[in-house]
């Protein structure tokens, strides 16, 4: 059994076990801005935000909400892309005792309605580009009032970096009925009264995308919240002076803990990108000196993919790792190459606000999950019989630990299925399949609904595109099933070619597969495609895929 193993590759000065603050989230951004009131807290393609500022408009904010009826325990929508005014919507919402529910800026008017008849939520701040999808929802259920920003608004300085087109829009100028300004709302200058938050009372719900029915919301207190974010800095040995790069969606767990409320716990630097550019993000690791980068596999495989990326001054990064999919081996043998870092993965979902297990900083292992965190506990169990099983076994991964949520929002019995009893405790049951090894790391192998059955043989899509990106001709690969007429479905390679590559031919890359890996692993057929459908997250949207490849077939 597991045994706490991984004590013995623990990172030195780093506490097994750690007291959080009995505070709310929206206190470490008090404390920040006491400390360091003119330090940046928000670069935003080469215009910031103090730390003073950034208070300054979070209570502002916070008024109008508190004046507006917004009370402690209420549901407040988030839609947003990554912004300055994102970070003070977080937290205003907070500052009041409501309650956040990130949504994700991809969701339209269906998605919404039912976000807000689920949440009573009555409103919701938002960015321009998103307000045909939101404004002809007010006065449905609960939603009665809307805040509109456009992301421009916090472009105080020239830039010549490439922006994204949403950055392009004109000023908000008539509003629908129901809508107001956020400058209008900030320019009230009001301020809220004090609340009394506890580390017990809600903090967020980000929803959850399962695989089948609406989402669920995740319900998080401000000591779950607390906890990832406190770990993070406490893990690396963070400091005020970190400069961190968000590349990553902030409605996110991985950009909202890991990143935002991370750098605000260290009162760091946050260079916030609104929407993903290699280019612009090594210009911005270059100008500001970035430190540390947390992200997606995808993006630093799009970064490494770039023809100039030498001609860049990444030196200042000390620490690069991330989540959300294994890095494949040569990518991070790339890494190692080009800025002498290793690369540290990490895991976590939804309903465990961000990570439960991360490689240590010393120790870090290709396509690994890591060890347990601070003060967590997790095992591997059969799937069948929920019984613990030992080194090397593969079962499926469940945890227990102060970033755990408390259950699923009105959802009683999806929140009973969730966990199990082990030896006294309440475990999460993630529905990952992994294993550990004798020094007690994880290694994800997949998700239960994601394995492809071939005549009876098991093959798992993640370790099949792990192997194929040691090919160089392969920029991306996600594996899926295809219809079989013998074996019921088999295994199909959708892939992007890198550049310099584009002459280099399926049969030549099927043939490379099967001196690789086993018969029944071997794609049967590839497919090359300009590019992979991505999540907002940059996640490689297997499903969407796989969907459309049986749905053409049946056709």
């Amino acid at each position: 059994m597991f045994e706490r193993r991984h004590h013995a590759v623990w990172p030195v000065r780093v506490p097994k076990e750690l007291e959080l603050p009995a505070t709310s989230v929206f206190h470490n951004l008090a404390v920040s801005a006491l400390r360091y009131p003119q330090h940046p807290a928000i670069h935003y393609y080469g215009s910031e935000l103090s730390y003073a500022q950034l208070l300054d408009q979070v209570e502002r904010l916070a008024g109008h909400l508190q004046a507006v009826g917004v009370e402690q325990g209420a549901r407040v929508l988030l839609y947003m892309q990554n912004s300055p005014q994102y970070i003070i919507g977080f937290y205003a919402i907070l500052r009041v005792g409501a309650v956040v529910v990130p949504v994700n800026p991809m969701n339209r008017s269906a998605e919404l309605r039912y976000l807000i008849e689920d949440t009573d939520a009555s409103v919701a701040l938002c960015g321009q580009e998103l307000l045909g999808a939101i404004a002809p929802l007010l006065g449905h259920h609960s939603l009665r009032e809307v805040i509109a920003t456009g992301y421009a608004e916090y472009l105080h300085v020239p830039t010549d970096l490439a922006l994204p087109e949403v950055l392009e829009l004109a000023p908000l100028s008539e509003l629908p009925p129901g809508v107001r300004a956020w400058q209008a709302v900030l320019a009230q200058g009001l301020r809220p009264a004090a609340v009394d938050v506890g580390p017990d009372d809600l903090a967020v719900i980000p929803y959850s995308s399962g695989t089948t029915g609406n989402p669920k919301g995740c319900t998080h207190t401000h000591r779950s919240v607390m906890a990832t974010a406190v770990y993070a800095c406490v893990w690396t040995g963070a400091q005020h002076d970190m400069v961190s790069l968000i590349s990553v969606p902030m409605f996110h767990v991985t950009g909202m803990q890991s990143c935002m409320n991370a750098a605000i716990y260290a009162g760091a630097t946050s260079v916030v990108m609104t929407r993903w550019d290699r280019r612009v993000a090594a210009q911005l690791i270059e100008r500001c000196k970035v430190s540390v980068w947390r992200n997606i596999s995808t993006m630093v495989v799009d970064m490494l993919g770039d023809p100039q990326i030498d001609s860049y001054d990444l030196s200042s990064m000390r620490a690069i790792g991330g989540g959300g999919a294994a890095m494949p081996a040569a990518v991070v043998a790339r890494l190692r190459d080009k800025m002498g870092l290793d690369y540290m993965e990490g895991y976590g979902l939804s309903e465990t606000m961000a990570p439960t297990h991360i490689n240590p900083p010393e120790g870090c292992k290709a396509q690994c999950l890591g060890i347990p965190i601070i003060g967590t506990d997790s095992r591997v169990v059969d799937v069948d019989t929920l019984q613990e099983v030992g080194v090397g076994v593969t079962g499926e991964i469940v945890m227990r630990g102060p970033q755990v949520f408390q259950g699923y929002w009105n959802r009683p019995e999806a929140t009973a299925e969730a966990f199990i009893e082990l030896d006294g405790e309440r475990f999460f049951r993630s529905g990952d399949l992994g294993y550990y090894d004798e020094e007690g790391y994880f290694f994800l192998v997949d998700r239960v609904k994601r394995m492809i059955n071939a005549s009876g043989y098991k093959v798992w899509p993640a370790e099949v595109e792990s192997l194929m990106y040691g090919h160089p001709a392969l920029r991306e690969v996600c594996i899926i099933s295809a219809p079989h007429p013998r074996r019921g479905e088999t295994v199909k390679a959708v892939a992007v070619r890198a550049s310099g590559y584009e002459q280099v031919g399926g049969e030549e890359i099927l043939a490379w597969c099967q001196e690789q890996m086993a018969a029944y692993k071997c794609p049967q057929m590839i497919e090359f495609v300009e590019a992979l459908p991505k999540s907002p997250t940059g996640k490689i949207m297997w499903r969407l895929l796989q969907e459309e490849e049986w749905r053409t077939v049946a056709e």
